[in-house]
C-alpha cells in the first residue's frame, strides 16, 4: 500500500494489521458486530493494542463470540473466565459480555440486532474527511445517541466514547485520515 497511514497504527505490526485489514471496513455480521462492541467494552481504561494480543484469547474464551452460548452463561463460567490469562479478568467487564449476549438475542428477536446499529448512520457508513488525528473527535452526537439507546436496551460499558470507537472498527464512519490510502479503499465498500 503506498502513502502513509493513519499515524495511530505505526509502531506495532498488530495494529498496521488491524488498520490496513479490518478498521473502518463496513460490516453488518451480527456476530462479528457483537464481538467488537465487546472488544471495544474489554478496552475501557485499557489500550486497544492490549485487546488486539487478546483476541483470539477471548474469541476461545466466548466461544467464538456466539451470543446464545454467552447468555446461558452462569457462576462456574464467570469464574472460568476471571480465571482465564487470555482475557482482561475484570470482573464488570465479564459480566457485561454476558448481560450484552442477552441483550443482543433480544434485540436481534425484536428488530435486528445489526439494524438498530447501523440505524445510527442510516444504514450506510459516514464518510468523514479528517486530515490530521487532531480532528477525529472521541466521540460524536452520534455515539452519545447510540449509547443512551443501547443502555436503555439494558446494554453495559457502551458509553459514547466505546460507541464511537466500535463505530470506527464496523465501518460505520471512515476515520482513515484523507491521507491515508485506505481512506478511498474502504469509501468504496460503501
Amino acid at each position: 500500500m503506498s502513502g502513509d497511514p493513519c499515524p495511530w497504527c505505526l509502531g506495532y505490526d498488530e495494529y498496521l494489521r488491524y488498520h490496513d485489514q479490518e478498521w473502518g471496513v463496513p460490516s453488518y455480521d451480527p456476530q462479528h458486530l457483537f464481538e467488537m462492541l465487546i472488544l471495544e467494552g474489554a478496552q475501557a481504561g485499557l489500550s486497544w493494542l492490549t485487546i488486539l494480543r487478546k483476541r483470539e484469547g477471548y474469541r476461545r474464551a466466548f466461544h467464538g463470540f456466539d451470543a446464545e452460548r454467552i447468555a446461558s452463561y452462569g457462576d462456574a463460567d464467570v469464574a472460568r473466565l476471571l480465571a482465564d490469562s487470555g482475557i482482561v479478568r475484570n470482573r464488570l467487564k465479564v459480566a457485561s459480555a454476558i448481560s450484552n449476549a442477552r441483550a443482543a438475542l433480544e434485540l436481534e428477536a425484536k428488530e435486528g440486532f445489526a439494524p438498530l446499529l447501523w440505524s445510527f448512520v442510516d444504514g450506510a457508513p459516514k464518510q468523514n474527511r479528517w486530515r490530521t488525528l487532531e480532528e477525529v473527535p472521541a466521540s460524536t452526537p452520534l455515539s452519545d445517541t447510540m449509547s443512551r439507546e443501547l443502555k436503555r436496551r439494558g446494554f453495559r460499558f457502551v458509553g459514547s466514547t466505546i460507541c464511537y470507537a466500535f463505530m470506527q472498527s464496523v465501518g460505520m464512519v471512515n476515520d482513515h485520515l484523507l491521507s491515508c490510502p485506505r481512506h478511498q479503499v474502504v469509501a468504496r465498500l460503501n
